[in-house]
């Protein structure tokens, strides 16, 4: 760990206006009110949960950006709880709103067990991630300005780079329970990487891919989904993080 998490959140705080003014300048940035709506809603939800369970998270200045590229099947958070989801994951995968939330608590509970510190130290450390970094910081002449650290540019590559599976697991079993105590049904982890198996078919078997194999995934969070219902109360009223 070479990057700490207070080091994180604050070269996520630089990267991420970086970031989304990049998509602002292509046109791309919340272009869909009613699309925005929704993914501030649930999110909201989540993040009152997370901070429930992470109180070192009641301190970041949480925000989520819709991204419109319908071609793109992703979603990220980088540390301090700095979020976005592209158009193409709600368009191609079509999720249900208790899916949705899956996806956005999976994200966040990256950002919560610290793997983006993770990745930020190995873009940092690796010939791969100094060279992506130079590489960045030549091809775009934002990232030459004496305000964006390399500890930010490294944030800004730790959301491209794959968590290892690992990782990837123990977002899953986080995010799930951030999930379920949010009012969102943990039967939908399930369902949620049914759907993204059908859309990501062309993806290699699991030994040849750092992410487990959605087929694994989805039989993994169906085993896990009993157990998360002692948490799942969907007709209380539950709060909801007010963004700026």
């Amino acid at each position: 760990m070479l990057v700490s998490p207070n080091q994180a959140v604050q070269a996520s705080a630089s990267a991420y206006p970086e970031k989304l003014k990049k998509y602002a300048d292509e046109g791309k940035l919340n272009t869909r009110p009613q699309m925005v709506d929704r993914v501030k809603r649930i999110t909201g939800q989540l993040i009152v949960e997370a901070e429930k369970m992470y109180p070192e998270a009641r301190s970041w200045k949480w925000e989520v950006a819709l991204v419109d590229e319908p071609d793109t099947v992703n979603a990220w958070c980088m540390a301090g709880g700095k979020m976005a989801i592209f158009t193409g994951l709600i368009e191609k995968v079509n999720p249900t709103d208790d899916e949705l939330a899956q996806v956005m608590a999976h994200e966040i509970s990256h950002a919560l067990a610290n793997h983006v510190a993770e990745q930020m130290s190995v873009a940092m450390a690796s010939q791969v991630g100094l060279a992506v970094l130079s590489a960045t910081a030549l091809k775009d002449n934002r990232y030459r300005s004496a305000a964006l650290t390399g500890a930010a540019l490294a944030a800004t590559v730790a959301i491209s780079l794959p968590y290892s599976r690992a990782a990837e697991n123990e977002a899953d079993r986080i995010g799930i329970e951030i999930a379920a105590k949010a009012g969102f049904d943990p039967h939908a982890a399930a369902s949620l990487w049914h759907k993204m198996g059908k859309v990501n078919k062309s993806t290699p078997p699991e030994f040849l891919n750092t992410h487990p194999a959605a087929a694994n995934r989805e039989k993994t969070l169906r085993e896990l989904a009993p157990q998360m219902m002692q948490y799942y109360h969907p007709n209380e009223h539950h709060l909801r993080y007010r963004f700026r």
